[in-house]
């Protein structure tokens, strides 16, 4: 993983220190500080939001609605968590959005009938299913939140076809966490992956994280975020307007 930013002089990337600018730290006529919003791609193609040192980061990150964003990271490095803790049900318009989590998929069938079997048995069938619900997702038109586990390139391009033939934008959001804070998660969560799998997705995020700080996006993607563990923890909501 890459702990720290350093990438003042690479085009499209906007570094620690540079961000997008956040409204100033006033307080409205009701008492609440207002939020300080992020548009990924509107400034640069690339924000990195991380870094210790810096003040606290955006509370908001709004994308256009109907767009397609891709949340990625190690397992146990707090996607599940941050796409409940902040994706709406409901854009700006209204219309539906769509939080797509194998996760969730799983836990529904951990609750019914098969929940005695070990998940190894049923694992294809909630695969299955998870991957039907995306196709639903895709084909209707509204925003779409997807959980990638870093490995599986061709989601990611399905993801970008599907945007390319709405006439939709597709933003990858990257939880570039530490191996043994993401393996924290999953002992905490009580479930994780062999050493093996593990291995994988620590390549095939690492790649991604490369690539976004040099600007190198996942063909048919026109943005990323990248957030530690203190930047997603700033966050408040993503939003869809």
């Amino acid at each position: 993983m890459h702990s720290e930013a350093a990438f003042g002089a690479t085009w499209g990337v906007v570094p620690p220190g540079a961000a997008p600018t956040a409204p100033p730290a006033t307080t409205s006529r009701t008492g609440r500080r207002p939020r300080s919003v992020i548009r990924p791609g509107r400034r640069a193609e690339v924000v990195d939001l991380r870094g210790e040192r810096r003040p606290p980061g955006p509370t908001e990150l709004r994308f256009p609605a109907g767009d397609l964003v891709v949340v990625s990271g190690l397992p146990g490095s707090g996607k599940s968590t941050l796409m409940h803790r902040l994706v709406p049900s409901l854009d700006g318009r209204g219309g539906a959005v769509h939080r797509i989590d194998s996760q969730d998929v799983r836990e529904r069938w951990e609750r019914g009938r098969l929940r005695r079997l070990p998940y190894g048995l049923y694992r294809p069938l909630v695969r299955a299913a998870h991957y039907l619900a995306l196709g639903r997702a895709l084909r209707s038109g509204d925003s779409v939140v997807v959980h990638d586990c870093g490995t599986l390139a061709w989601v990611r391009r399905w993801i970008a076809r599907s945007a390319l033939r709405g006439g939709r934008g597709a933003h990858l959001v990257l939880l570039d966490v530490a191996p043994e804070v993401a393996l924290s998660g999953q002992e905490s969560r009580g479930r994780g992956v062999s050493g093996y799998a593990f291995a994988r997705h620590r390549g095939a995020v690492g790649r991604l994280v490369g690539d976004a700080e040099s600007a190198r996006l996942p063909e048919g993607f026109c943005s990323a975020v990248l957030l530690d563990r203190r930047a997603a923890g700033a966050l408040e909501t993503v939003t869809f307007h």
